[in-house]
């Protein structure tokens, strides 16, 4: 049976009433749909389908697509997205890619080089290539957001290119158990130099050698994640900025492990300054930190970085050892007793706890962005929307 994509008919008096239909369908729900809206494209991929297999998906594929995915195993089905616009979905479950020893230009399961591309649903899993960067998701040239995806045992789990004008979101993700040859940093996400980097609502844990989350980025912003490399991790840096840029951390739960192979948990402008500006905002955070024999929560290289932390809690044995120039403001203490069940990453206050309602006006941070919490991560990874002023200290506000 041939293989070929679900796109509307050519037949003329058919395609006008399908606009129609399409129109008076969004008016009936008070919006107005236009012409493109009523004829996307939308391709089915699956065993059953036509189009069985996302290389000749994306072989197939044109701009503005919706690519809607049936839920299963593909196995060595590797493809490279090239156009702008696509949509990539999951339907009726899980999709799991397993790359068994497959990639596509040597790079990864996934290679995306458009504007507007989305992938929701899909799990990523033992990407390997030739010079051992194999990466669940590379991504090359555009714009990508990624939601919903798990990365799991590939030597680097998503990674891209250094472009200015590339940018990454990636939200209600999971990133765990990078695995690279012996001697080389296998880092859960790795973003290179591009313009911006968003992630939120997402976990990582259980590095090996490489860092949980590193970014070149000039512009971050991570917002209510959970990066606890727990029992077995063997992370280096839990968070790194190693060159700089500015970078808005709010809300997170990040945690190095007894077995930690770098005593920092966060590390700032560690291989040079390069961007223009070089700002870091730390707010509602909980770093913790189960070295025992004590770790380093920030390290921040000299020069010209501006670094400003308010409303953080500190857990664990480790040093926070501030420069005179940071503005640092209530950024308390807390022992382990503070928590309702520390030793299960729940870092709850307890209802009694001298801590709760410790918080001071953090005001804005740059560019006008808001630095007081609106969310917090919600397990196994997600966003759990807040209803008011945040109230505690650190990354949880609720219970």
């Amino acid at each position: 049976m041939p293989e070929d994509a679900q796109t509307p008919t050519r037949n003329p008096k058919l395609m006008r009433r399908q606009l129609m239909l399409g129109l008076a369908g969004a008016a009936a729900m008070g919006g107005v749909a236009t012409a493109a809206q009523a004829q996307v494209a939308v391709m089915r991929v699956g065993p059953s389908e036509s189009v069985r297999s996302l290389a000749s998906a994306a072989a197939k594929a044109r701009p503005g697509m919706v690519i809607e995915v049936m839920a299963g195993d593909y196995v060595g089905d590797v493809a490279v997205w090239r156009h702008d616009g696509l949509s990539l979905k999951a339907v009726g479950g899980r999709v799991r890619l397993i790359a068994n020893g497959a990639h596509a230009e040597g790079k990864g399961i996934f290679v995306t080089k458009g504007r507007g591309i989305s992938i929701e649903g899909f799990d990523f899993i033992g990407a390997q290539v030739p010079d051992t960067n194999g990466a669940g998701i590379r991504l090359e040239t555009g714009t990508l957001k990624v939601k919903d995806c798990s990365f799991s045992r590939c030597e680097m789990g998503l990674l891209t290119s250094n472009f200015p004008d590339v940018e990454l979101e990636v939200e209600n993700c999971e990133f765990f158990d990078c695995q690279r040859p012996p001697g080389k940093p296998a880092h859960l996400l790795y973003a290179g130099a591009i313009g911006k980097l968003v992630v939120q609502g997402s976990y990582f844990h259980h590095g090996r050698t490489g860092h949980l989350l590193k970014s070149r980025a000039a512009l971050n912003h991570i917002l209510y994640n959970r990066l606890t490399d727990e029992v077995g991790g063997r992370a280096s840096y839990e968070l790194e900025f190693p060159n700089g840029g500015v970078a808005v951390v709010i809300g997170n739960i990040i945690q190095q492990s007894a077995q930690t192979e770098n005593p920092h948990l966060i590390a700032f402008g560690a291989e040079g300054y390069t961007h223009t500006r070089n700002e870091l905002w730390l707010a509602h955070n909980t770093l913790v930190d189960n070295r025992p024999s004590g770790g380093v929560y920030l390290r921040v290289a000299p020069g010209s970085a501006q670094v400003r932390a308010y409303n953080n809690l500190l857990v664990g044995g480790g040093r926070f050892s501030p420069d005179a120039s940071w503005d640092i403001r209530n950024n308390l203490d807390a022992d382990w007793e503070a928590f309702v069940q520390a030793a299960r990453e729940n870092y709850a206050l307890k209802p009694g706890s001298r801590l709760r309602g410790r918080v001071i006006d953090t005001g804005r941070g740059p560019d006008g962005f808001s630095l007081k919490p609106t969310y917090q991560y919600q397990h196994p990874r997600g966003l759990m929307a807040l209803n008011g002023a945040a109230l505690q200290p650190g990354a949880v506000q609720l219970p």
